[in-house]
């Protein structure tokens, strides 16, 4: 199967809009140190990029969440693949996330965090679709609130392939 990737938001566009993003959680957060939850794999990039713009004290911590498998859509079974190191009680926490989509993966990791009794805990995404949301998770800081159609680049996968595509872009099948 050949796809096609169209340029939705261009690298530029990214950039500027993570540097807006960084400055606000710096604001507040100000006097704090925060703990940014990365959701692997695809919120990687935009974790390190976010990380980079936050001029608080960063910690980072990583978990891998599954839901889609070789899927373009959501199976809506989540599954834990890698847990984080440290420990969450009483720590000001921002879970990092490229893309939410239906809802389901994140309410279900945002409900098991809350059992770890963090200070607080805030939700970061990327990208927004919430056409297709499912489930109601409260998003705190959103890059681009963006269409239903699948999505690639800027770590965003369609079966592993186009994460480092520098932009992000529409899947054309």
């Amino acid at each position: 199967m050949a796809e096609k990737i169209n340029v939705l938001f261009s690298e530029e566009e990214v950039d500027a809009r993570i540097r807006q993003m960084g400055e606000q959680i710096s604001r507040d957060y100000a006097g704090r140190e925060v703990h940014l939850i990365c959701v692997l794999k695809g919120g990687s990039f935009f974790m390190c990029e976010l990380a980079k713009r936050i001029t608080v004290p960063v910690y980072l911590d990583f978990m891998s969440v599954s839901s889609y498998g070789s899927e373009t859509k959501s199976s809506g079974v989540v599954k834990i693949v890698k847990d984080l190191d440290a420990p969450l009680a009483g720590k000001d926490v921002i879970v990092v996330e490229d893309i939410v989509d239906t809802g389901h993966t994140l309410s279900y990791l945002l409900e098991m965090l809350k059992g770890r009794e963090p200070a607080s805990l805030k939700l970061c995404t990327l990208l927004d679709k919430p056409d297709r949301r499912e489930v109601e998770v409260p998003v705190d800081y959103t890059g681009f609130v963006i269409p239903d159609k699948f999505i690639a680049g800027y770590g965003l996968d369609y079966d592993q392939k186009y994460r480092n595509l520098p932009y992000i872009g529409t899947v054309e099948f």
